[in-house]
């Protein structure tokens, strides 16, 4: 009897995982290897131990200059208790391109690599923007379909083009949670196979007409990315092109890592790993029109773009757009809180990044006012002097 027991105990989980596999659930049993049995209800912002990952080079770094006021860790009491009660590990805010303010929670630090969640859909929009400069990509308009020709017999995906995806107007089929496990949206994350699973989905509004936030939307973004570039170089990879136009000439402190799924596809729609000051760098180029050190990495003219309102006046082109705060200001914006703020008129670039999403202080969605209100009026109404060098134990 005991033994009959044992036996029906231990075919249990047997069952349940080849149940799983049968309704199209299977990678439910990733996810509970990478994520919900470690105790986390989603996934966090270390979890790129636990993925495979392909490496964005860094280069030669250069190093933020320190602002000569700068204030350091000495952040006003009211931003460091709305950071602890919210889970924060990093602040950042770079004014006229140099170091104003710096925090971190121990044991993260100024090198600390960390999930970017859906900051890294501005990234990929912004690849975008270069794959069209190098004619990789014809234009914004150009059809979905010359790229994913699954899509051929979708009436409606053939009216969709590359521009819709990143505005979130494609009218692709989605559902966008990130709790339940049988949401597409985890499903997306954990599955072997990503291309397939987004490409065996189809489109259910006309494009252009409907804004429907949506990762799916990103991921086959980023496939149409990576097609468009392997078409030319069959070795060129998303990580690798955003590490050559982007990741190398910014100057970086260190080497990225993207997410993966199990085919070697980067999952675009988020997950790219580095720290606080190498995301701010991302910001600054957007605050610059695409220009770095004299040289135009992005096209000033696709900059605009991405941060003018768009089918709704909160979001452009994979980038939150903000003009209705005072100052105005536009943003990449992340799961749990991960986030880059650019406000042009202070030019300031902050960088917030956390293990939950915080609880907004004064009403608003996102709680994003409250970081610009708790700098803005520390920043000096002079101009700032020459930059200081950083200090040793802070390079890079």
């Amino acid at each position: 009897m005991i033994k009959r027991l044992l036996l029906i105990l231990l075919s249990i989980p047997l069952l349940g995982a080849a149940l799983l596999s049968v309704t199209g659930h299977g990678y439910i049993l990733t996810a509970m290897s990478r994520t919900y049995m470690k105790g986390h209800p989603t996934a966090n912002i270390d979890d790129h131990q636990f993925f495979d990952t392909r490496a964005i080079r860094a280069a030669d770094p250069d190093p933020w200059p320190l602002h000569p006021n700068s204030i350091g860790d000495d952040l006003p009491q009211p931003l460091l208790d709305y950071m602890d009660e919210n889970d924060a590990v990093a602040f950042l805010a770079i004014h006229k391109g140099q170091v104003f303010a710096e925090y971190y929670e121990a044991p993260y630090d100024a090198r600390s690599r960390t999930n970017s969640f859906s900051m890294a859909k501005t990234d990929i929009t912004m690849l975008l923007g270069k794959a069209i400069d190098e004619d990789y990509v014809s234009s914004l308009e150009q059809p979905v379909s010359t790229l994913l020709p699954e899509f051929s017999d979708d009436p409606l995906a053939a009216k969709a083009t590359i521009g819709s995806l990143s505005t979130m107007t494609s009218g692709y089929d989605w559902d966008e949670h990130y709790y339940s496990p049988f949401s597409p949206t985890v499903a997306l994350l954990y599955s072997h196979d990503v291309g397939k699973f987004i490409l065996d989905r189809g489109f259910s509004h006309e494009p252009e007409t409907h804004f429907y936030y949506s990762s799916a939307s990103t991921q086959l973004l980023t496939l149409s990315l990576e097609r468009a570039l392997r078409k030319q170089d069959p070795s060129l990879s998303v990580s690798e092109y955003l590490s050559r136009k982007l990741w190398q000439p910014l100057g970086m402190n260190d080497d990225a890592v993207w997410h993966l799924d199990g085919t070697g596809m980067e999952l675009g729609y988020c997950c790219l790993n580095t720290n606080a000051r190498n995301f701010a760098k991302l910001g600054q180029l957007m605050l610059q029109d695409g220009v770095w050190d004299g040289e135009q990495l992005l096209p000033s003219m696709f900059v605009e773009k991405m941060r003018t309102p768009g089918k709704v006046n909160y979001y452009g082109y994979s980038t939150w757009i903000h003009y209705d705060n005072d100052p105005e200001f536009y943003a990449f914006r992340g799961h749990l809180g991960q986030y880059i703020v650019v406000v042009p008129d202070k030019d300031l670039v902050i960088v917030r990044l956390g293990r939950q999403h915080p609880i907004p202080p004064n009403g608003t969605y996102s709680g994003l006012p409250f970081y610009i209100e708790q700098i803005a009026p520390l920043l000096p109404t002079e101009p700032a002097e020459e930059a200081m060098p950083i200090a040793a134990n802070r390079s890079n």
